[in-house]
């Protein structure tokens, strides 16, 4: 078994049931989110919508086991104790031989389906506060990221700096923007910079998606969910081809839960419609006869848990992108097995790649000890 350091780029929380509902602002009492005990499992609803289901990481290592227990709804009391105390949590990590864990929401993460902007703002800042107190307790072991709302990117900018004070250690966006709100959009310019300044990376995490989304229960089936990497296509896409990296070198935006092999695809049709088709009117011409996916592989990052078929294209798409996470405590977590099933996928790396994929990228990404 190889001795490489493990910084699981992709941690989460189960918000406690009272985290809004006992700090949110009085003009959002009744429409934050908040628990609801159905007839056969406990859900998350916001502003009359339903946005997650709540006892899902009481199923974490069922697919090991006995998958036939990852199906049906559960209830809040089961899930595991490391998802919202932050003690229980390293000791998780240390069972699983993680180092540091860099930690996203849950319900959070859904939440950017919520409508009303003001709303999800609030949300936001209601979780930050609660995540920077979570992470506060074992300051080396577990980094957040912060919620932002880019539908105000001036709001964004200051929810960032905000978090950063705090000890937050990066920014999570929405992967799919309202269309007039696109990121080739330079109205973003603030933001990047921000982020830039602060040295604190962008996230483009799974699920995130704007303005509605949960309404249609059709986006929550199997294929819909297969295919979530479409969205991180084309806001990396945007962003790439706005020459944001050109005007903000430093700035880091990565995708988080979206897989590895998508990108060997993405990077040739990027250079290929750089090169061969005719020019859109947004598109600029870079400096220095770099291409798109020079962009991508000195300003992106690559999240993945699972992806054989990433790895073996790990020279195309850039070794120095890719980070592992162990979803914990999602139900498709490796925890308990991180290691053994990281070990599998690395077999054929050099030990070199190894430290780098298993954690030592994220740890030069978020500017970790």
């Amino acid at each position: 078994m190889s001795d490489y350091r493990l910084i699981s780029a992709d941690n989460h929380v189960t918000e406690p049931a009272d985290l809004w509902t006992s700090r949110i602002s009085s003009k959002f009492k009744g429409r934050a989110p908040h628990l609801e005990h159905g007839e056969n499992a406990d859900a998350w609803i916001c502003d009359g919508l339903w946005i997650s289901g709540a006892g899902g990481s009481g199923k974490m290592g069922a697919r090991f086991d006995d998958p036939s227990k990852m199906m049906g709804g559960g209830r809040i009391e089961q899930n595991r104790l490391g998802g919202y105390l932050p003690e229980d949590h390293v000791k998780d990590m240390d069972l699983d031989g993680t180092d540091i864990g860099i930690v996203y929401p849950t319900v959070g993460v859904m939440a950017y389906g919520v409508e009303d902007s003001e709303l999800l703002t609030e949300i936001c800042s209601v979780y930050n506060d609660w995540i920077a107190e979570f992470c506060g307790a074992a300051p080396s072991r577990l980094k957040g990221v912060a919620m932002l709302n880019v539908d105000d990117v001036g709001i964004a900018v200051k929810e960032l700096e905000r978090g950063a004070k705090r000890g937050l250690i990066g920014g999570m966006i929405t992967v799919q923007p309202p269309f007039a709100m696109i990121y080739e959009n330079q109205e973003y310019d603030a933001l990047w910079a921000a982020a830039q300044d602060l040295g604190m990376p962008l996230s483009l995490h799974a699920g995130t998606n704007r303005s509605g989304f949960y309404k249609n229960p059709v986006n929550l089936r199997a294929a819909f969910v297969t295919n979530l990497d479409h969205w991180v296509r084309m806001a990396l896409g945007d962003i790439i081809f706005s020459g944001a990296f050109e005007r903000f070198p430093k700035l880091q935006v990565g995708s988080v839960e979206h897989e590895l092999s998508w990108a060997s695809h993405f990077l040739d049709r990027l250079d290929y419609t750089y090169t061969q088709r005719t020019p859109f009117p947004s598109r600029i011409k870079f400096r220095d006869d770099a291409f798109p996916s020079d962009y991508f592989r000195s300003n992106c990052f690559v999240g993945f848990q699972e992806d054989a078929l990433g790895i073996r294209d790990r020279y195309v798409i850039g070794v120095d992108t890719l980070q592992w996470g162990s979803d914990y405590p999602h139900p498709e977590s490796t925890f308990p097995r991180s290691r053994e099933i990281l070990d599998n996928l690395l077999a054929e790396c050099s030990e070199e790649e190894k430290a780098k994929i298993a954690g030592g990228n994220a740890a030069r990404v978020y500017n970790l000890d």
